[in-house]
């Protein structure tokens, strides 16, 4: 195993630096996607609330791997559709920039649940108080139900940033160079397959297991008292 790490060494650190950027951008898009959704479920308009049902239950009920490919195949191959100017690296770098809008726009419904249920663990006393100041309802959400909510739901939000590191995995799936792709290529050179598993299952553990304690420390300090 170390002497695999040894070879391929640059090549493994830069396919986990691509599943990191990977990460990173797609939770920043699926939180501010996920609360907007959120927003929408609680709103006091029917079909706001409609659309937002209708959006979880599309996305969190359809295969991460239809939402990439589709991404891919079918708006950027099939309708042209571009998120990267033309150039020789042009492929790739749409390839990726659609692995982000399909991992942000899938992990979203999960962050809209669980920010839902934040939002349902705030007394009704604090809206009705934002409400008596003249609050409307985007104000009220804003000022007093979302801090309150995201308070509730840092664990399970921990939980859904973990869920999305190990699914950016499934943008090898239209060839972006992130660590399933160079474990795939790996496999096929190498006949060591356990011990290339047990790198990336490490490397996956290395990038897991902080943010995991790390939001666990985050709730247990930021944890709302009933």
């Amino acid at each position: 195993m170390f002497d695999l790490i040894s070879r391929y060494d640059s090549q493994i650190l830069e396919a986990f630096w691509v599943t990191i950027q990977l990460t990173v951008l797609s939770a920043v898009g699926a939180l501010i996607l996920g609360t907007v959704v959120a927003a929408l479920r609680v709103s006091p308009v029917p079909v706001a609330r409609w659309v937002g049902t209708a959006y979880v239950t599309i996305f969190r009920n359809t295969p991460l791997t239809l939402i990439i490919v589709f991404m891919s195949l079918g708006l950027y191959t099939t309708m042209g559709w571009r998120l990267a100017g033309e150039g020789p690296n042009s492929l790739a770098q749409n390839n990726f920039r659609f692995a982000v809008v399909g991992l942000s726009i899938y992990t979203a419904s999960f962050v809209c649940e669980s920010l839902r249920a934040g939002i349902n663990t705030v007394p009704m006393g604090q809206s009705e108080a934002g409400r008596s100041l003249g609050f409307g309802f985007l104000q009220n959400l804003r000022l007093v139900v979302l801090p309150q909510a995201f308070r509730s739901v840092i664990a399970p939000l921990g939980s859904v940033l973990i869920a999305l590191t190990k699914n950016s995995t499934i943008a090898s799936a239209i060839g972006v160079a992130e660590a399933a792709t160079l474990m795939a290529e790996m496999t096929e050179t190498e006949a060591a397959v356990l011990a290339i598993g047990a790198i990336f299952a490490l490397g996956f553990v290395i990038l897991t297991l902080p943010t995991g304690l790390f939001f666990g420390w985050l709730a247990k300090k930021y944890e709302v008292s009933r």
